[in-house]
């Protein structure tokens, strides 16, 4: 279907221009910004943050590549060499059914503050928790605030693996994102941008991981939990670059043939990637790797603002390793405000900067890069 995606991709880049300049806009990329509301940060922003992680990050992955490679005692890595463990062990299993998940889950976020295992607990008790996977069951997982009650639903399709339970996390993050802002006078006060809402479900992710052996008993187990999660959650930031600084390419350039616009994908690959993964045997693949990226289709432009939100959880992390009442106080007091403060006042009450400098970005990398150390 490459040939029908690209024949899709040219007709809306060609209608997305019209509509822009039929606006009086010099581009879509302009109109695409002030429709999604951004306010809080310009496209200079963006290449700024494409920049940083190109220098501050890619090379972080570039090392996970290499110990991957030696572990699997490779003298090459294909793409599937990234989808196994690299030692061959079995997947990891926090939990066996939707009850225990929710039980320990509790627990979890009860050690973390209090007031975060409430939220689950009353959740559970009005029936607003729906975890397990089950036959005829709509994929995906996520959580569903219900602004006139103020309790929100979580809806997700757990079958015991590691992935689920982080997504317990990050959508119990949500929730209790809810819980804090139920009280604010106005529903729109209560809908916060993706650069917020994303930063109290990720940042969540990482506040619970001290806590993680809720879910694992063997301390091996446990250290493989916490760092596969810190490698991948780096590991993306390279891609959303990629996504992002290509789509700012497609809506610049909007009369872009399609060869142009292949030719600059494989660029951006080579921009982002560690230079450790091996292509070779699948060109097409890696050449049409961008149209698995539904957001292209469906949402232009949205989706950096999931990279900018991790690094906002990073941030939050490292405030916690620093001083865990104050951390959890900050975020706590960020997330009450609702979006009656702008994206940097929000970030700046959670303890943090709105920031996506290349000092900036290379202080998180290392803070990460010292809690990886301190796991091997």
């Amino acid at each position: 279907v490459r040939n029908g995606l690209d024949d899709l991709l040219n007709e809306l880049v060609k209608g997305r221009d019209l509509v822009a300049r039929n606006a009086d806009y010099a581009n879509f990329r302009d109109y695409a910004f002030d429709m999604l509301g951004r306010v809080d940060y310009t496209a200079e922003d963006c290449y700024n943050f494409h920049e940083s992680i190109a220098q501050e990050i890619v090379p972080l992955v570039k090392g996970f590549h290499s110990e991957r490679k030696t572990k699997m005692q490779l003298e090459v890595l294909k793409p599937y060499d990234l989808a196994v463990d690299p030692e061959g062990n079995e997947a990891l299993a926090p939990f066996k059914t939707a009850g225990e998940l929710l039980e320990k889950s509790v627990e979890v976020f009860k050690r973390v503050d209090p007031y975060f295992g409430d939220c689950l607990s009353t959740m559970n008790t009005m029936g607003h928790l729906d975890l397990a996977s089950k036959p005829g069951k709509a994929p995906g997982g996520y959580n569903y605030p219900l602004y006139e009650i103020g309790v929100p639903f979580i809806f997700m399709n757990a079958v015991g693996t590691q992935r689920d339970m982080v997504t317990m996390m990050h959508e119990g993050g949500h929730a209790v994102h809810s819980f804090l802002t139920r009280d604010l006078p106005i529903t729109s006060f209560k809908s916060c941008p993706s650069e917020v809402a994303e930063l109290a479900s990720m940042a969540m992710e990482l506040l619970s991981m001290d806590h993680w052996d809720v879910f694992y008993s063997n301390p091996e187990d446990l250290k493989r939990a916490k760092k596969d999660h810190l490698q991948d959650l780096l590991s993306v930031l390279p891609w959303i670059a990629t996504v992002d600084e290509f789509q700012h390419w497609l809506y610049l350039n909007p009369e872009h043939p399609v060869e142009a616009r292949t030719a600059k994908w494989i660029s951006l690959g080579e921009k982002y990637s560690s230079g450790m993964v091996d292509w070779s045997d699948y060109p097409e693949a890696q050449a049409t790797s961008w149209q698995k990226q539904l957001h292209i289709y469906e949402v232009p432009f949205y989706y950096i603002e999931y990279g900018m939100a991790q690094l906002g959880a990073i941030a939050v992390y490292r405030n916690y390793r620093q001083n865990p009442e104050k951390a959890i106080q900050q975020y706590k007091d960020a997330l009450s405000l609702g979006y009656t403060k702008s994206i940097g006042e929000i970030y700046k009450t959670a303890g943090i900067a709105f920031d996506f400098s290349q000092s900036y970005v290379r202080e998180l990398a290392d803070f990460i890069r010292a809690e990886l150390k301190a796991l091997d």
